[in-house]
């Protein structure tokens, strides 16, 4: 049978009535239902460090092309370049060691948003060979999606030229585009300098001391920084310098009390090196040891972590 059209609009109407009403009592209910109490937000969890927030997807790496790459400053020894950041100084439960074979530039964190790279350009270039014209070990503390986190060897500020009771940064580090490194061996063992002890120590990555030596640091006018990590960034001979035949071993570290403790122009490195006098507090903050320790140390791979206690 056939229902007429005005019998259909009149059973539409009706629906229509019947889901209102329906509507009306549910908005009334929740009206008149007393209000659920507030609850007070967490207090958030205190951290021992504080660490940035990072975003959950990191930016891609933006190009920077030949020209702009060769025009920035280099991340050198010497350099200070002031949109650097300031290394961690907890030692990295995994630092690897990679290379790179074309200049690799370096980004910040001008923005303060704690992701990688910022969002801003680059702000300076990690060269592909060093000032030795050898390969520059790139160590990496950290990989966030197409980002590296990488230690270098250059200054974020002078001693002298930093705020009161801030001292300058002993240990810098930049975020670089991770498609550009290459994965090298990687270290087995890391050196530790006790500063209070006068050692060096090679530990092996499981915390296993396989040698200690003793060694001489820092006067107290010229201190050997501590608690801070960087890394063998090169050895060389250089007899002019009081150490014989005996290679010096540079770190990437630097004085964080003077710009250039042993004058010169030399970044106020810190070397690990050998020296007839090698007892006490009293070089310009490099670490003076025997040719025994020479030799071990020699037998690490550049990009080993160098941890001062």
């Amino acid at each position: 049978m056939t229902t007429s059209p005005a019998r259909r609009r009149l059973a539409l109407v009706t629906i229509t009535a019947t889901a209102a009403a329906a509507v009306v009592a549910v908005i009334a209910a929740w009206a008149l239902a007393p209000a659920a109490p507030s609850v007070p937000a967490a207090d958030p969890t205190p951290s021992s460090s504080p660490t940035p927030a990072t975003a959950a997807s990191p930016r891609p790496v933006p190009a920077v092309d030949a020209g702009a790459l060769s025009a920035l400053p280099e991340a050198r020894y010497d350099a200070v370049i002031g949109g650097l950041l300031v290394a961690d100084t907890a030692v990295p439960a995994h630092a690897d060691v990679y290379s790179t074979a074309s200049d690799l530039p370096l980004f910040g964190d001008a923005d303060g948003t704690g992701r990688p790279g910022g969002s801003g350009g680059p702000i300076a270039r990690l060269a592909a060979r060093d000032f030795l014209g050898e390969a520059t070990p790139v160590v990496v503390v950290r990989i966030e999606g197409s980002w590296a986190l990488v230690l270098t060897p250059a200054r974020r500020t002078l001693p002298s030229a930093a705020p009161a009771g801030q001292p300058a940064a002993a240990q810098t580090e930049a975020w670089a585009p991770l498609a550009s490194l290459a994965k090298t061996t990687g270290p087995t063992s890391r050196v530790e300098v006790s500063v209070a002890q006068r050692s060096v120590s090679i530990v092996a990555l499981d915390g296993t001391v396989q040698a200690t030596f003793p060694a001489a640091v820092g006067a107290d006018g010229t201190p050997t920084p501590t608690g801070v990590v960087g890394y063998l960034e090169a050895r060389y001979v250089d007899p002019s310098q009081g150490t014989g035949d005996q290679p010096i071993h540079l770190t990437s570290l630097h004085s964080a009390a003077a710009d250039e403790p042993f004058g010169g122009h030399d970044g106020g490195l810190i070397g690990i090196h050998y020296a007839d006098q090698r007892d006490g507090a009293i070089s310009h903050g490099c670490v003076r040891i025997g040719a025994d320790a020479v030799a071990a140390l020699a037998a690490l791979p550049l990009g080993t972590l160098v941890v001062l206690r």
